[in-house]
């Protein structure tokens, strides 16, 4: 699993850094809403673990922008205010979870595996919605305003994979690891062409859905203009 530690205090994050390292996660450190905002864009996270006392935008208000632009990828929200609005407005604003400085790192892990257990952004019919898109995923149909268009297998899976983590980069590693499976067997080309197609039927119903090519990384579900291309 690969985490984003969101820190400003230094000491403090060398030190979570180096225990989560050390349970065997992959870790990747910032200090500031500024580049945490890149690493969300230009990367991909399994979870972020984000300090609310940020210098400059703090960790309420970063959170409630990566939210409005649907970025859904869970947080954990780190403080030492433990009074109960503090908590309530860290909720509202988007957190998964809330954890009060000083804290046993036993409890972090326990809360970073609770939270990895639980399903993202499914709502009450089990749908996934992202810009103008609603994707139903027991019945593997993509609703755009009044109407429904059904897409093949591969279409559906990668797009309900792109939808789960919207707004983030992912690598072909992954496509391939969660959409084909740990034993699926595709060439590069092949991937690209299943993009190329679900591309198509994204601009074929004139959804403001894009995915983006991240070049050298992989690809990015955006909302864009209609008019937009999609040639990433």
């Amino acid at each position: 699993m690969k985490l984003l530690l969101v820190e400003d205090d230094l000491n403090l994050c060398d030190a979570l850094e180096e225990q989560l390292k050390a349970a065997g996660y992959e870790v990747d450190v910032c200090h500031n809403a500024i580049n945490a905002r890149y690493y969300l864009t230009a990367t991909s996270h399994d979870m972020v673990l984000l300090d609310r006392m940020l210098p400059g935008k703090d960790g309420v208000s970063f959170l409630s922008e990566i939210r409005k632009k649907q970025i859904m990828v869970p947080v954990i929200l780190i403080t030492a205010m433990n009074g109960i609005y503090d908590r309530v407005d860290g909720l509202d604003a988007g957190a998964d979870d809330y954890l009060v400085k000083p804290f046993a790192m036993e409890e972090l892990f326990a809360r970073i595996r609770a939270l990895a257990r639980r399903p993202r952004q499914i709502e009450a019919a089990n749908c996934l919605k992202y810009g103008d898109l609603t994707y139903n995923i027991d019945r593997k149909i993509v609703n755009k305003g009044e109407e429904n268009y059904i897409l093949s297998k591969k279409e559906s899976s990668l797009l309900e994979f792109f939808m789960r983590n919207s707004g983030q980069v992912v690598t072909r590693e992954q496509i391939l690891d969660r959409v084909w499976g740990a034993d699926g067997t595709v060439e590069d080309g092949n991937i690209d062409n299943y993009i190329h197609f679900l591309r198509k039927r994204l601009k074929g119903i004139e959804s403001n859905v894009l995915i983006k090519t991240v070049y050298g990384i992989g690809y990015r579900l955006e909302e864009g203009a209609i008019s937009e291309t999609s040639k990433g």
